[in-house]
């Protein structure tokens, strides 16, 4: 029987494109995807930010195997189990001091929606409802659920929903400008200053309506937007002076991709709630979920009713899933026992060397970097987004599993890359952007 391609309906994949121009893989092992036809494509992205370790890890697969012959599924409601109790534990540990209690959920987006919920029932509970307003940034990215396409700023993910946005949110300015960064390396040393916009939406809603502000440690899926030094603290500082909550999402920054345990870390500056996802189960199974300061947890305990009401009503039939949190545990386990948070941070300044030799290349506008990631903006053909499209099918061709959105590539490479895999990945890119015509 032919394969038919008719009924699947792609995510964020031009549809007809790619019905007409099918780009398969069928396998993948370490830090190599194969094709239909046989050919490696070294994995540029980890996957989509979420397979540091690579492909088929053996002990992954044991645990997979295993945890489904033992409890494949239990309820997360009035029941528990042991695996995702260790899990819990192992993160908590992992995270910042202070921040110890973990909600499990089965996605980047599930998890800023339920660290949205949080923040607003936290203030509800203490007495304080009048916070409702939530503050994004522009150019960030937090899901697709509704509550975070509201405070995300990609305006391409929010046009067609705006009529179902949630009310009352406000975004800061993001932080890249090429005038004063481009082509930084690590954290600019200019644009502290544009934390201090957030006291002028202080002003303008007044801060007793504000909720939580909601940031990336480093914009990812914008394309490595990386924070300048001082403005995070700045944030930090505002919104402990107002009463603010600050949550941080780090669906792509936690467990290593910045050289730490996660962003906050990295960056030296404490939130009061972590979202989480993407490389705690190394991408082999949908895991998501948030890490909260302690006294946001009391809070809902020391609302006074009867105890054999739930505290918080919110969780998903997936919460604290006995196979994705066995794999989670896993996968902790192997970046602990085989060092590879040190490893990705020791790449990441050969990644730095090599992509910022594509300065000169014809094409090319910035190059960012930071941990082990990178983006290269190009200038746009006369039709935006072309450039990049044209770079990633050349690289499919030619043996590297490129990642764009709009006119920038981004690379993630895993951790188990290798320094010459990750030259040789930057000069497929520099053959690509030389090849590609309008």
């Amino acid at each position: 029987m032919t394969q038919t391609l008719d009924n699947y309906w792609l995510p964020f994949t031009p549809n007809k494109y790619f019905k007409q121009h099918p780009k398969m893989v069928v396998s993948a092992s370490g830090a190599y995807y194969k094709t239909e036809d046989g050919r490696e494509l070294f994995d540029c992205l980890s996957g989509l930010w979420c397979t540091p370790l690579g492909h088929a890890h053996p002990k992954i697969v044991e645990t997979f195997t295993k945890q489904a012959q033992t409890l494949d599924f239990a309820p997360g409601f009035q029941v528990g189990n042991p695996t995702t109790f260790k899990l819990a534990e192992r993160i908590a540990a992992m995270a910042p001091a202070g921040l110890d209690r973990v909600f499990f959920c089965n996605s980047g987006s599930e998890a800023v929606d339920t660290a949205l919920k949080v923040a607003l029932a936290y203030h509800g509970a203490r007495g304080d409802s009048k916070r409702f307003r939530f503050i994004g940034r522009e150019r960030g990215y937090h899901g697709v659920g509704f509550g975070g396409i509201s405070v995300g700023g990609m305006v391409a993910n929010r046009k067609a929903f705006a009529t179902a946005m949630l009310p009352g949110v406000d975004h800061l300015p993001h932080t890249w400008d090429p005038m004063h960064m481009g082509y930084s390396k690590g954290q600019p040393t200019w644009g502290a200053h544009l934390a201090d916009n957030l006291e002028r939406l202080v002003a303008l809603h007044d801060a007793s309506t504000i909720a939580a502000v909601i940031v990336e440690p480093m914009q990812g899926s914008a394309g490595v937007i990386v924070p300048p030094v001082g403005y995070l603290q700045k944030l930090r500082e505002i919104c402990t002076k107002h009463g603010i909550l600050l949550i941080f999402d780090e669906v792509i920054t936690g467990f290593g991709r910045l050289g730490e345990n996660f962003g906050a870390q990295k960056l030296e500056v404490t939130p009061d709630i972590i979202t989480f996802a993407k490389a705690v189960t190394n991408g082999v199974i949908p895991l998501g979920g948030i890490v909260a300061k302690r006294e946001i947890y009391e809070a809902f305990m020391q609302i006074n009713q009867p105890e054999h009401v739930a505290e918080l009503f919110h969780g998903y039939t997936y919460s604290g899933h006995p196979m994705a949190t066995a794999v989670g545990l896993t996968t902790l386990n192997i970046m602990q026992e085989e060092g590879l948070f040190t490893r990705a941070a020791g790449l990441g300044p050969a990644l730095e060397n090599a992509v910022h030799g594509l300065k000169d290349e014809a094409g090319v506008a910035d190059i960012r970097n930071f941990g082990l990631a990178a983006a290269i903006d190009l200038v746009p053909f006369s039709k935006p987004g072309l450039r990049a499209f044209k770079v990633f099918e050349h690289g499919f061709a030619n043996k590297h599993l490129f990642r764009i959105t709009a006119d920038t590539i981004a690379l993630a490479p895993p951790f188990i890359a290798s320094q010459k895999e990750v030259e040789d990945m930057v000069e497929g890119l520099r053959s690509a952007i030389r090849a590609v015509k309008e």
